[in-house]
């Protein structure tokens, strides 16, 4: 290996920037991250996705490793649920997870109680699992969320039922009336430290979803702590929307892809083709000097 190239850590987005149209990995871009594992090109994605939902996309995918001063090579973990956990997905268990202090569980859940929300709450079981509990009865969307998702490995559901404590809890996810989940928003910065998102719903615009995860949680602290740990040179960071910019302010090389938002594209430092043209894996390619134009599809 050149000892005198930079080693680079690549971190890209999931939604809208590494996956396709079909919100899945092509089979082109799915050769190429092989490839580049291959040949110990650090890649490795930072999303909101729980394992849950990450393990399958990379399904045959190699997981990138990293080298320690020391010499061992170690697995490159994903950056998971915000940046709040990185997972392993080699050995399919969390490497770490940062937990909501219990006194701070305890206020967002009485915050969503006074605003009539019905939380699902994420609580970290062993170093493999989620459990996710939801106290009452479900509204139209809350059961398409959990429809959706009910299925999934690595994360079971607890209906009707609340968690026994509240010392394990990484996520607090809402759905509910936009003006609820503002209110619920804006009374939690003022009672708690905690990383607090909300946004509406793509699906139906009259209705909100909030995240609330650990103090300090986000993929910008998250991307920062891998280079270090990986004794990363530089950081070179994949995004599509505003909540990647942050990640993008704190990398040494910040990329949009194609589609991106005009926000996104005037932030970065490079654009390159959109996420339905496997623009990622082949940039990263490109860049890395490594010919990916005679790999079979995966």
């Amino acid at each position: 290996m050149d000892t005198g190239k930079k080693k680079t850590l690549y971190v890209t987005d999931l939604d809208g920037t590494l996956l396709g149209a079909d919100s899945r990995i092509s089979r082109r871009s799915a050769a190429i991250l092989n490839e580049l594992a291959r040949r110990g090109v650090m890649v490795t994605p930072a999303t909101a996705r729980t394992p849950a939902t990450v393990q399958p996309l990379f399904a045959g995918i190699s997981q990138s490793v990293y080298t320690t001063p020391s010499g061992q090579e170690l697995p490159l973990p994903a950056i998971v649920m915000t940046g709040g956990a990185l997972w392993d997905r080699t050995r399919e268990r969390f490497e770490s997870c940062t937990l909501i202090p219990e006194a701070d569980a305890e206020r967002i859940r009485d915050t969503f109680g006074r605003q009539s929300l019905r939380p699902f709450i994420y609580c970290l079981s062993g170093d493999s699992f989620l459990n996710v509990y939801h106290p009452t009865a479900m509204s139209r969307r809350e059961n398409s969320f959990y429809q959706e998702r009910r299925h999934l490995q690595l994360k079971r559901f607890h209906l009707d039922q609340q968690p026994a404590r509240l010392d394990h809890v990484a996520l607090f996810f809402a759905i509910g009336p936009v003006e609820a989940v503002k209110q619920a928003s804006e009374e939690l910065r003022k009672v708690t430290d905690c990383a607090t998102a909300w946004y509406p719903d793509v699906i139906m615009p009259d209705t909100g979803l909030i995240d609330i995860y650990a103090p300090g949680v986000s993929k910008a602290h998250a991307v920062s702590e891998l280079a270090l740990r990986v004794g990363a040179d530089e950081t070179m960071v994949f995004g599509d929307n505003l909540n990647d910019l942050p990640m993008m302010r704190v990398a040494t090389t910040a990329v949009a892809v194609g589609n991106a938002l005009p926000e996104v594209k005037e932030a970065a430092d490079i654009v390159i083709g959109p996420n339905t043209e496997d623009a990622v894996p082949l940039f990263i390619a490109q860049r890395e000097g490594i010919d990916v134009s005679d790999i079979p599809d995966f």
